[in-house]
């Protein structure tokens, strides 16, 4: 029998790779950073039975909202140019 032999990765490549996702990475946090501090809240409604008794089904659509501080936004933009920033740089 014959055991396969597969080269090893080098090293620039796995280098390569991580400087790749942590430079992707960055920039999904920084246009997340982005949409967070322009939209500080979303509101969605939701259909809710008040009364489900037998045949008989009321429904009533109730708004709900989801806000987060302007604060959060800023530290995941923050977050996103430290990781670009740091990010090593490739030869």
């Amino acid at each position: 029998m014959h055991s396969k032999q597969f080269p090893a990765k080098s090293s620039y490549a796995i280098t390569l790779n991580t400087t790749t996702m942590s430079k992707t990475l960055g920039i999904v946090l920084i246009i997340l950073g982005i949409i967070l501090l322009v939209w500080t809240s979303f509101t969605y409604t939701k259909r809710e039975n008040v009364v489900d008794a037998g045949p008989l089904h009321i429904s009533a659509d109730k708004q709900k909202t989801v806000s987060w501080p302007p604060v959060l936004g800023g530290v995941v933009l923050i977050a996103g140019i430290v990781i670009v920033v740091t990010a090593k740089k490739t030869v």
